[in-house]
């Protein structure tokens, strides 16, 4: 199995040798160039699913298994699974991966965090997973969790860094509130918080936000040739589907723009249809109207096109909805998060008796958490204005920056 694995990885770099070089090296290439020296005679469990993939699209998986001097004794797998087999929110079962034979452990099903059973067979836990830069994204709270097992049961913790698709300069949403913590977000930071995996992964273990102040003996494999400010086609990268409504990189800019506003029942978000987190729709909105009055606004960065549409799955089935789908013609500008309160703002405007949050409280419950407080929503529904909603995010955002900046590991 293992010659063959190695074969595969060969043929693979052979393949690529013809493409032109990415200008980014992840966390896996970085690795392999040094020969694996962090991982050579351990035992390593790998975190990880499609999204872990080397730059000529080699899985990790496959690569770890082949790589002369490591042991790949268990696998672990987030939401959606280790192969990307499950859909969202979907169990995910414990068996054994038939391309290398080794024992996957489920960390989206009956626990979250590897147990001490899990990691009987584990030196070192290794995380090669790529994130989209959002709080309620859930495998930064997988990695977490994983950290906090290896800090307990004395493993060392690799992350091999990826770039956030988000830009590493963008910060925007409010901090969580800590009473609203749950698996859509876990830690006191900005919905959008403008770290890779690996500076975040520095920025928990350091700030004592593991459960109960732990440290985990952390290793960050940076990448080499990432900018801050790069946009996810600067990399030359290529895209793997992190879930299956997030096809491109262009759509994890959409998730942060439309993906709270999409927890709730009155609002389609594109979600079932061919534009997942890029549309803004519901049966009740005229299309013109919205449009026109979002587009009035004249938010930085964005623009707004009346649609109608029905989706071919999901909540709203074969419901003719109206709505708009929305634009980023300049997205250094743009605030995601803040877009859609003003969207809500504008349909209560349009819609005073609008059933926005008169669905089901488990949504709106979900809406909150998400969110990271209840006092946006209460806030909108009382017809306090966005700009002063925002506006008291302020003091706690620059708190945030000012600890976040002592992790950062990229200029």
């Amino acid at each position: 199995m293992k010659t063959l694995l190695l074969l595969l990885v060969f043929l693979g770099v052979c393949v690529s040798a013809a493409q032109p070089a990415p200008a980014v090296k992840t966390g896996i290439d970085v690795l392999r160039g040094s020969n694996y020296r962090i991982l050579q005679g351990k035992r390593v469990g790998l975190i990880t699913n499609p999204t872990a993939v080397t730059n000529a699209l080699q899985a990790t998986v496959d690569v770890l298994a082949a790589a002369p001097g490591v042991r790949l004794t268990a696998l672990f797998g987030p939401e959606h699974g280790v192969r990307g087999d499950v859909t969202a929110g979907g169990h995910v079962d414990t068996f054994v991966d038939p391309g290398t034979g080794v024992p996957v452990y489920s960390l989206y099903g009956k626990t979250r965090k590897p147990t001490q059973d899990m990691l009987k067979d584990v030196d070192v836990l290794v995380y090669d997973i790529q994130d989209i830069g959002a709080r309620s994204y859930t495998y930064i709270n997988t990695m977490a969790y994983a950290m906090e097992a290896a800090a307990e049961y004395g493993k060392e913790f690799v992350v091999l860094d990826r770039p956030d698709p988000l830009t590493g300069n963008r910060v925007e949403g409010n901090i969580l509130d800590m009473t609203f913590r749950s698996f859509v977000g876990q830690y006191p930071i900005p919905y959008v918080y403008g770290m890779t995996c690996g500076e975040l992964a520095e920025y928990l273990n350091n700030e004592g936000l593991l459960a109960g102040g732990k440290k985990c003996a952390l290793t960050v494999v940076a990448m080499e040739g990432w900018s801050r400010a790069m946009n996810w086609e600067d990399t030359g990268l290529p895209w793997v589907p992190t879930s299956p409504h997030i096809p491109n990189a262009e759509t994890a800019l959409f998730y942060s723009a439309t993906g709270i506003l999409g927890e709730l029942d009155a609002i389609n978000i594109g979600v079932g249809y061919t534009m997942p987190f890029q549309l803004i729709g519901a049966p009740w909105i005229d299309s013109k109207k919205f449009a026109d009055a979002m587009n009035a606004r004249q938010l930085p960065g964005f623009f707004f096109r009346p649609l109608t549409y029905k989706p071919y799955y999901g909540a709203m089935k074969d419901k003719q909805l109206g709505g708009v789908q929305v634009y980023l013609p300049d997205r250094t500008r743009a605030n995601l998060v803040t877009m859609q309160l003003y969207a809500i703002e504008t349909l209560f405007a349009l819609y005073p008796d609008s059933s926005i949050f008169r669905g089901s409280p488990e949504r709106n419950d979900m809406f909150d958490k998400v969110m990271g407080t209840d006092t946006v929503r209460k806030a909108l529904e009382h017809k306090t204005p966005v700009a002063e909603v925002v506006a008291g995010w302020s003091t706690d955002r620059e708190k945030f920056l000012a600890k976040r900046k002592k992790y950062l590991l990229y200029q």
